[in-house]
């Protein structure tokens, strides 16, 4: 092997190169945990979210036949019973007596069901959101295995490397593999893991 690459085979060298694959795979693994961790607690939370928007929209659902109940005894009974409509009255939701106010021709508009499905709606966009973020932290998961892979093999080749005849000409190219490997997994680490916003 060319004697410019003679340092290569160096203790000092292979020692170093030792120790900072190490800590960029222990590194590597730690970041890794910690998104698997995220994405565990963003998928549980967008679990929980869909949960109780489903639970919402069947409540909303039940809400709007009460609204549908109410409104038609109202009617039959405004002109004719109006003490028994009062009462009906009185128990419209907030949506319906608005919908009312806005246009007594035109009840049961987009409006209306916006208004009632709002809670159900706001769960659900959490939801989305927490898998949105579930998924981010994934990705990102992914990215730093293939970070400690890399980190890994490079680390068994110096491991191996130091093993070797310091006069060995595989020894040397047991130090480049370990050397490239490192490099590639920096550059991974800096172009490829995304970041989580």
């Amino acid at each position: 092997m060319n004697k410019s690459l003679g340092f290569l085979a160096g203790e000092i060298f292979l020692g170093t190169l030792i120790a900072l694959l190490s800590v960029a795979t222990a590194f590597a693994s730690y970041l890794g945990g910690v998104s698997d961790s995220k994405q565990n607690e963003n998928e549980i939370h967008g679990m929980a979210a869909l949960n109780d928007g489903n639970a919402e929209y069947l409540r909303t659902n039940q809400d709007i036949t009460q609204d549908y109940n109410y409104f038609d005894n109202w009617y039959l009974n405004v002109d004719e019973r109006p003490e028994i409509a009062s009462y009906y009255e009185g128990n419209f939701s907030e949506a319906l007596a608005a919908a009312i106010e806005r246009d007594p021709d035109v009840i049961w508009d987009d409006q209306y069901y916006a208004d009632m499905y709002a809670d159900s709606d706001a769960y659900f966009e959490d939801s989305d959101a927490a898998f949105g973020v579930a998924s981010q932290w994934d990705e990102r998961g992914d990215q730093l295995q293939l970070v400690m892979l890399v980190m890994a093999l490079g680390l068994a080749f110096a491991a191996w490397g130091s093993l070797m005849d310091k006069d060995s000409n595989m020894r040397v190219l047991f130090a480049i593999f370990g050397l490239i490997a490192f490099v590639a997994g920096v550059v991974i680490y800096f172009t490829m893991v995304p970041a989580v916003a």
